[in-house]
This record gives C-alpha cells, structure tokens and sequence, in this order.
C-alpha cells in the first residue's frame, strides 16, 4: 500500500509537440495535472525530468504551473542512468514511486525498470501514461506489470494516500476530483 511517507511522484518527459502526440493526449494532460495537484496537496515529493528540452521543447505549461522545482535534464531513455536524476532519487530517501509520463514504451519503461533493479517499489499510474499508439501503451503496462511494478491510477493512488475521508486534504482533494 501506498503512504506518504515512504512515496514520491515521479513524472517523465511530457513535453513539446511529442506530448500532443499521444493516444488521448487531452486526457492523459487532465489526468496528469490532477496527479501534481493531489501529489501537492499530500506533500509527496516531486521528480520531474525532461529528454533533451532544447530538442524535443520543455514540460507542457499546464503541467509546469503546479510542479515544484526545475526540471531534471536528460539525454537517457532512462531517467535511472542520468546521474543528477539517480542521485535526486536517491536524496529522497524514498521506497516507493509513484511513476507516470511520456512515452510508456520508451522512458517511462526503461525507468521503471531501473527502480525496480535498484529495488524500489513502482506504482505504475497507468492513465497517467501514454504512448503515440495505444498497442504501444498497453504492452508497455503489462510489461512493466510483469517486471514487478504495481498497477494503479490517479484517483486510485490519491486515495490510498489519503487514507481518510475527512480533513482538510480529502476536502481539497474532492474538489480537485470533481
């Protein structure tokens, strides 16, 4: 199960015109969004990377608006093999990740596999990823399904963090929600 304090939120590579690419790229944009504000609002900390930002253009705006911080710079597929990204999650001092970006098939993939070699927990926030094809999303999931990475979506994740439907966060959080 996830909790705070052992979960970070992990977003990879939603950026430039390759972001309006992907299958259902308005969805996945709103879902996205929601998943920083409610990451937010539960004070998870925050990795956000982009691949070769001068290239392939910086993270969306609507997304950028609520992400803390500057993003991680890369040039890898995989966020694991840049050394800043390495050593940020590692600073962390986090068990678990809570991963979601562009492209599933790709980036998103060749990460979580590295956490999971690295022996983190993934929670694979699967309508918070995308790939161009939707046959290229689906074998993305059930491979990193198979290589140990838990399965979950946004609202899925938001709650199981919260764990309680009162306070003032489940408040903030169901009008994200609504």
């Amino acid at each position: 199960m996830l909790n705070k304090e052992t979960t970070g939120l992990m977003i990879v590579d939603v950026q430039g015109k390759l972001s309006e690419q992907m299958h259902e790229s308005s969805a996945l944009f709103a879902q996205l969004r929601l998943l920083i504000q409610g990451a937010n609002l539960l004070e998870l900390p925050i990795i956000w990377m982009e691949q070769l930002p001068d290239k392939l253009g910086t993270t969306r705006p609507e997304l950028r608006e609520v992400l803390p911080g500057e993003a991680l710079v890369k040039s890898t597929f995989s966020g694991m093999q840049e050394p800043t990204i390495a050593k940020a999650v590692k600073e962390q001092k986090i068990s678990q990740w809570l991963v979601a970006g562009l492209e599933a098939h790709v980036c998103v993939y060749q990460t979580v596999g590295d956490l999971l070699a690295q022996k983190y927990g993934v929670h694979l926030v699967t309508d918070g990823v995308s790939s161009r094809t939707q046959a290229n999303k689906e074998l993305a999931i059930r491979k990193m399904h198979s290589m140990g990475a838990q399965l979950t979506s946004v609202e899925m994740a938001l709650f199981e963090l919260q764990k309680q439907a009162e306070g003032p966060v489940f408040k903030q959080l169901i009008q994200l929600i609504k």
